[in-house]
């Protein structure tokens, strides 16, 4: 017996698409047959992705979206259900990072971290959240009107490592916040939760790894290996999928056993 999530009918919108995960979860989502809406800052890369998920027959929108900015992300939104109706699943993906010891860290450095990662993801999912909200309560009695937000945190938000101490307190803010909205939202049908990836090998990390850190970082890993971006796909469909109403608040670990 074979299974398969089918979402068409389906608008996802994709924060942070033009490249990594964002990138991957948009395809995937595509071809799972949803109509996705790339959203971020980086227009011509959007644009590209959208040729690339449109040359394999899926349907793609793009949003210029900057999450440090709660105006851009109301208009972004506002758009997106203008161009294509009104969003069913949500991947609050971006994200920035930074390498450096506590005792470094400035102002600019906290707050270009916190702005993207805590601030933005919260209030992209406020927004999109609102109006997932303002449709399960005015659906006609009876009528199942649900919605998936996936905010993707990180396995340093459960377990801090040396010299990303900020990024691990970032996405520890995502991993509550998770919580706090699925305890709030679910019994509107909106199912709110988390994916915390292990290390993944995209093209902002791919040059670490034949380095002398990057070595040593992965001779901590139990497995001895990067994952790529595509092993996120089977939780990223599970917890979009309309069957997955029974998975609310929870927080996934997808870093090949770092974490335990």
């Amino acid at each position: 017996m074979s299974y398969s999530i089918n979402l068409e009918g389906r608008v996802a919108l994709v924060t942070g698409a033009s490249s990594g995960l964002g990138a991957q979860f948009a395809k995937t989502l595509a071809q799972a047959g949803a109509c996705v809406v790339l959203a971020g800052r980086r227009v011509e890369r959007l644009k590209d992705l959208r040729a690339e998920i449109e040359g394999r027959g899926g349907d793609a929108h793009v949003v210029q979206l900057d999450v440090t900015d709660v105006a851009s992300i109301k208009a972004a939104v506002a758009h997106a259900e203008t161009e294509v109706g009104t969003l069913d699943i949500l991947i609050n993906n971006s994200g920035v990072g930074a390498t450096q010891s506590l005792t470094d860290v400035t102002e600019n450095d906290y707050d270009y971290v916190m702005d993207t990662n805590t601030r933005g993801a919260f209030f992209v999912a406020q927004e999109v959240g609102k109006r997932m909200l303002a449709r399960a309560r005015g659906a006609a009695p009876g009528t199942f009107i649900g919605g998936r937000i996936v905010n993707i945190a990180s396995m340093a938000g459960l377990r801090v490592l040396g010299q990303i101490g900020v990024y691990a307190m970032s996405k520890a803010a995502v991993i509550h916040m998770t919580r706090a909205m699925a305890l709030e939202w679910g019994k509107y049908g909106i199912n709110v939760n988390a994916i915390c990836p292990g290390y993944i090998d995209t093209e902002i990390n791919h040059h670490i790894w034949d380095t002398e850190r990057g070595k040593k970082l992965v001779e901590l890993l139990p497995r001895k290996r990067v994952g790529q971006p595509q092993d996120l796909d089977t939780a990223l469909l599970m917890l979009c999928a309309s069957e997955s109403h029974f998975i609310n608040g929870a927080v996934i670990q997808a870093d090949d056993g770092f974490g335990v």
